[in-house]
């Protein structure tokens, strides 16, 4: 059985990449009126998404996660680095061409009660992307609501309700059929369970899953949570202070970690059934402030493996065995204590 549930199938690895991250870079201005600053929310991202897998992105908060997803639904714009949907750079895309693109690619946020507007019907809410791309005649779109409707799990009659009547999980059901009734080709989710409860949780997982098959989605899956992200990826990738860290098919992550940041998320995840109990890792310190980024390794002030070189130099994200990439200059001596 793989992450997901499923009996292993060849279709992530062999898969297109449908969705290309090339060299991602994004800081933003803070700071007063008088000193200003310049963080760094993403730094030299690259990975794709291969058509039909689930992709999760995790990492602690601060880590960029949520500004990368951000930048390959367009809703923010790369400061350097290219998005490629379908092997085209959209980047750049303005007008009617970006109008076009955006029914691809879809975005769900983790708090759907700030995307919905409060005095807005659901059913017109989900009819409203319908009408913006025109797509199909008046009652086509009232169709195709009602079938929306039911494949999140919502009956007829929420098409008469408003936001504020909904609970947080019926709220997310609604965000995500929103992102799905233009059928796209993509959906990023972007910590999309978070702030619901463990029952809830599995229910919202269970329903991206079976629309995954339904309407032949590929997922970005944006969460902080290794056990949701293990149960629902296909591949992960680990970031940390803004650039990736780890990169592996889930099963082989799990099994055999190899950058020390993402041994010491996986310590940290709660498991009563193992035999055998992990090592445990205590990090020292918290993640630093993007301004404070350290020379060298953006990991090397918390990590207990550490050498003189990790402080003067960056390492870059290799491959280390097929589909398995570590960014780490230790990786001979974390693998050998593996």
């Amino acid at each position: 059985m793989g992450a997901s549930g499923e009996t292993p199938a060849a279709k992530p690895q062999e898969a297109r990449p449908i969705l290309e991250a090339v060299h991602l870079h994004k800081s933003f201005s803070a700071g007063s009126l008088f000193r200003k600053i310049r963080i760094d929310a993403v730094r030299d991202v690259s990975f794709e998404l291969r058509e039909g897998e689930t992709y999760g992105l995790v990492g602690e908060s601060g880590s960029g996660k949520s500004t990368t997803g951000r930048m390959l639904v367009g809703l923010e714009r790369p400061d350097a680095g290219e998005v490629r949907f379908a092997g085209r750079n959209i980047t750049a895309l303005a007008g009617k061409e970006r109008k076009a693109m955006r029914k691809n690619i879809q975005f769900v946020f983790q708090d759907p009660y700030s995307s919905l507007n409060p005095k807005q019907r659901i059913g017109n809410m989900l009819e409203e992307p319908l009408v913006i791309h025109r797509m199909g005649s008046a009652s086509e779109r009232k169709e195709r609501v009602f079938r929306m409707l039911d494949a999140v799990g919502l009956g007829p009659d929420y098409v008469f309700r408003y936001p504020h009547e909904l609970s947080g999980g019926q709220r997310q059901r609604l965000g995500i059929a929103r992102a799905v009734i233009l059928n796209p080709k993509i959906i990023v989710c972007d910590e999309p369970v978070s702030a619901l409860d463990v029952s809830i949780q599995s229910q919202i997982l269970n329903m991206l899953k079976k629309l995954q098959r339904d309407f032949q989605l590929t997922l970005l899956f944006i969460s902080h949570d290794m056990s949701v992200v293990r149960y629902i990826s296909d591949r992960i990738g680990v970031m940390y202070l803004g650039s990736l860290a780890e990169e592996a098919p889930t099963d082989e992550l799990f099994q055999e970690p190899l950058h020390p940041y993402t041994r010491a998320l996986l310590a940290a995840v709660p498991d009563f059934t193992r035999r055998r109990l992990r090592e445990r890792i205590v990090l020292k310190g918290e993640l630093s402030a993007e301004q404070d980024r350290p020379e060298g390794c953006a990991f090397r002030a918390r990590c207990p493996l550490a050498t003189e070189r990790c402080h003067k130099e960056a390492p870059a994200l290799r491959e280390v065995k097929p589909g398995h990439k570590v960014a780490c200059h230790l990786i001979e001596g974390v693998e050998n204590k593996s």
